[in-house]
């Protein structure tokens, strides 16, 4: 095979890919079945190329027929349990959170910062609190959030600098847009080890959040504790948030 084949291979395989990964990130939550033109008009593609890939994916098992369309396939759910990398993490974190909320009988979120966002690992919800937006595996801006705003404020400079750079779009009426104040708040984060979120996520909702900590002092992920404005003082659970926090982080090292 000449240079020129092998070249073009690769880019063909490289576009494949693409093709395949916008396929399947183009469902969203409370989406069951999608049919294939719903696909193409979501992912900017022609139907001949989404109907020939989403025969590929039912085949491998990432996605299953359901009547005139398909949907998410048990396979990816495997496939997730096997991505170790915050497996552990959650495992370790698990029976701190269950005691959080245990003792608050509010929603308490485990979450990591990737990119500009924040990916929630786990979730336990508790009885007394609001029924929220966030899933296990979802995603949130994280200046909007109190866990996002736990982990950036023990990042380094460039990973807050590239948050600022993206952009600071609003949430809610109360949602940190201005840079200035976010590296403000943050300071003040980096001092006391907790991040609060007053409504910038929600409306009537609120949050307190703190810091998971590395060996090297780097936060890895933030724990949260929310509910309702009404119901929940914030300065006075916040003191259990970063005691959950600070032991849980000398387990992690």
């Amino acid at each position: 095979m000449c240079p020129a084949d092998r070249n073009n291979d690769a880019g063909d395989a490289a576009s494949t890919a693409v093709r395949l990964t916008a396929i399947l990130t183009a469902f969203r939550q409370g989406d069951e079945a999608l049919g294939v033109s719903e696909l193409a008009r979501r992912c900017a593609l022609p139907k001949s190329s989404v109907h020939r890939l989403t025969g590929h994916l039912v085949a491998s098992g990432l996605l299953e027929r359901e009547g005139q369309g398909v949907r998410l396939g048990l396979r990816l759910f495997e496939i997730g349990q096997l991505a170790v990398r915050q497996r552990g993490l959650v495992d370790a974190a698990r029976p701190y959170l269950a005691d959080l909320r245990e003792a608050t009988r509010n929603t308490v979120h485990l979450a990591v910062l990737e990119g500009t966002e924040v990916v929630y690992l786990d979730i336990l919800r508790g009885s007394d609190a609001p029924r929220l937006p966030s899933r296990i595996g979802g995603r949130f801006p994280a200046h909007a959030t109190a866990v996002g705003k736990a982990i950036l404020a023990g990042s380094p400079e460039s990973v807050v600098d590239a948050v600022v750079a993206a952009g600071l779009p609003r949430v809610s009426g109360r949602t940190v847009t201005a840079p200035g104040l976010l590296r403000r708040q943050l300071g003040r984060i980096r001092a006391e080890g907790l991040a609060y979120d007053r409504e910038e996520s929600g409306v009537g909702v609120v949050c307190a959040a703190s810091p998971l900590y590395a060996a090297d002092g780097t936060a890895v992920a933030a724990i949260s504790l929310s509910g309702w404005t009404n119901r929940m003082r914030v300065d006075r659970v916040a003191p259990a948030v970063r005691t959950t926090a600070l032991a849980l982080s000398r387990t992690l090292s």
